[in-house]
């Protein structure tokens, strides 16, 4: 029976083993399809091919680098060409943006902040360009989107600007920085004089505060005991030249009222501020860290955030 099973595979082409099992069970010997052959035969030419191309075999305490290679130009200008690496790349990728880009900034520094803002395509660019140096260099204060952070760090994105909005004055405080400073009055007033200033400053910003203890904070902010007219005006709208707060308008940045709960506690925020006066409201200068086209190109960003003037 095994015989004839096994004869009459062999007259269909169908070649065995020779290895039968219960009789008529055998064991054939079907040839690979032809494409499945050459695609095993391709992939052993691919696999020579790439390991002569790119770095592959570890070879005592080096590698085979492979015969692909990467030129770009170092921070020293001159031409440089390595083997085929993931960071020379990433160095010939960052060189061929930064001349893509070289177009724009060269038409941002020829332009005034006027023609920047009114070309479409340059505020597009601006938009993409200007959001990536700030993410790189200003977001870790100003968060961002640019909404910084009550008690620390001004928000960019409102209409209030403590050394000015116009795009001359953005690009002053990023070119050569600025250095807020306010004394503390905790020594030069006593608890009483220091309440009664709070209630005044809280009650500029419309404020529930007591009126009789407003009053008498008024007359300390333009006396000579308090003199913070001299800082912040007579009309408290602050100064520009200064940076000083406009304490009029309901834009909290050093005292965090608007995250107090209630009246006392806005009032206290306030009384902190007094008493322990500031000296944290320091921006570093950019100039000599960015070029003047980044700076440019942040003012416009900068200024586009928040409404500038």
């Amino acid at each position: 029976m095994a015989d004839n099973t096994h004869s009459q595979e062999s007259s269909k082409g169908v070649q065995t083993t020779g290895h039968v099992w219960d009789g008529d069970l055998q064991e054939l010997n079907n040839p690979l399809p032809v494409w499945w052959t050459y695609t095993f035969y391709a992939t052993m030419v691919f696999a020579l091919v790439y390991w002569l191309v790119y770095p592959s075999w570890p070879i005592g305490k080096g590698f085979l680098p492979g015969m692909n290679s990467i030129s770009y130009v170092n921070a020293a200008g001159e031409e440089e060409s390595w083997h085929w690496n993931t960071r020379a790349k990433l160095l010939k990728e960052t060189q061929d943006a930064v001349i893509a880009q070289k177009t724009y900034y060269d038409k941002i520094a020829s332009l005034s902040y006027e023609q920047i803002a009114n070309d479409p395509e340059l505020s597009s660019f601006i938009l993409s360009a200007g959001k990536a140096v700030f993410s790189d260099n200003c977001a870790a204060c100003h968060q961002s989107g640019g909404q910084g952070k009550v008690g620390f760090f001004p928000n960019l994105t409102d209409d209030d600007w403590l050394y000015g909005g116009s795009y001359e004055e953005i690009n002053a405080s990023l070119t050569k920085g600025r250095h807020g400073y306010m004394p503390a009055y905790g020594e030069a007033l006593d608890g009483a004089q220091i309440d009664q200033l709070a209630h005044y400053v809280f009650s500029l910003s419309g404020g529930n505060a007591d009126a009789e203890k407003a009053a008498k904070g008024k007359q300390l902010f333009h006396a000579h005991a308090g003199a913070c007219y001299y800082c912040h005006g007579d009309d408290a709208k602050g100064r520009k030249i200064l940076g000083s707060a406009n304490l009029t308008d309901q834009v909290w940045l050093w005292a965090d009222v608007p995250g107090a709960s209630d009246d006392v506690m806005k009032i206290d925020a306030i009384k902190k501020i007094i008493a322990g006066g500031l000296d944290r409201g320091v921006m570093p200068a950019w100039e000599g860290r960015l070029s003047a086209d980044q700076i440019k190109l942040l003012t416009v960003y900068v200024h586009e955030l928040g409404g500038g003037k």
